[in-house]
């Protein structure tokens, strides 16, 4: 039989960049789902044909080679971080509440290269100030509402439903502590099928513990499924090849503009007007992020 051979540097390099377009559309798509099955009902449907898709691309891997700590921490971390993300959408009352608190959950990056630094002596440049101090205002300007940075009007647009605006912030810290602390633990495995597994029988628990409505499967429901849990399956799938055989450097530049890309289809998908305040916020927590990114940077080497 024929040896599969790898693909070539430019070809791994679009895989990855579909990656990133493929999990821009993340948020929307949850929400999406989310307004035809539930949060709970909707999410655990998400993650249990991400993990199908995941089996079939990824593989399901093994078990038996992943690293105590890592298959303890990383689960763990992963897991909590999946429900938060998928909940604090879900949760959402409307959907433009859903995509400013995808926005919040984008504090993620800027958030890992602070907690590099400070855990794990990730060496830095004083640029890490300006770029940290500008994602969080980012977040400030989104949620202030028309008015940009209203301190007032945040709290009170925050104090409208703090849980969903609460898991998206946890989730952000959660993922930056996972990104931080479980690649040593890793040793080069990869246990995101089992990850996202594990999450669907977290979400499938709640849901049948709780007091969820029934599922009802229709047609635009089922695609909205099927897309969003493809974005998700195939975003890591893509994301693997092109970080193992493309450009990283090109890659990690292109993910750091996911929060814009990210509200730009979101708010396509769920027909969604945003006002400028939200774009000027959102372009602020990308800048801050990728300044993060090159406070960060080996002179050797990619961001």
């Amino acid at each position: 039989m024929a040896s599969t051979s790898p693909p070539d540097h430019r070809t791994a390099t679009l895989t990855g960049l579909v990656a990133v377009l493929l999990w821009s559309a993340v948020v929307g798509l949850i929400r999406s789902v989310s307004e035809h099955f539930g949060a709970t009902g909707g999410a655990a449907l998400i993650y249990t044909v991400a993990s199908m898709l995941l089996s079939l691309t990824v593989g399901p891997g093994q078990l038996s080679r992943l690293p105590r700590r890592y298959l303890f921490w990383g689960a763990g971390l992963f897991v909590s971080y999946e429900l938060c993300l998928a909940l604090s959408i879900g949760y959402a009352h409307t959907s433009r509440q859903a995509i400013e608190v995808g926005m919040v959950n984008y504090l993620w990056p800027a958030l890992t290269m602070v907690f590099a630094i400070l855990f794990n002596h990730q060496h830095s440049t004083l640029l890490v100030v300006p770029g940290f101090i500008t994602a969080i205002t980012g977040i400030c300007w989104v949620l202030g509402g028309e008015q940009g940075l209203d301190i007032a009007g945040m709290l009170a647009n925050v104090g409208r439903n703090p849980l969903s605006y609460g898991l998206a912030l946890a989730g952000s810290l959660i993922w930056a502590t996972y990104c931080t602390v479980t690649a040593r633990m890793a040793q080069g495995q990869n246990g995101v099928t089992l990850f996202f597994t594990l999450t669907a029988v977290t979400l499938w628990f709640k849901y049948l513990a709780g007091d969820s409505a029934p599922l009802v499967f229709s047609l635009p429901g089922t695609v909205s499924l099927v897309l969003a849990a493809a974005a998700m399956g195939f975003g890591y799938a893509a994301w693997n090849i092109g970080i193992l055989h493309g450009n990283v450097t090109v890659l990690a530049g292109a993910s750091y503009f996911i929060p814009v890309l990210s509200a730009v289809l979101a708010s396509v998908v769920l027909h969604t007007t945003l006002p400028p305040s939200f774009w000027q916020g959102a372009a602020m927590v990308c800048t801050g992020s990728l300044l993060c990114g090159w406070a960060t940077r080996r002179r050797t080497g990619p961001p």
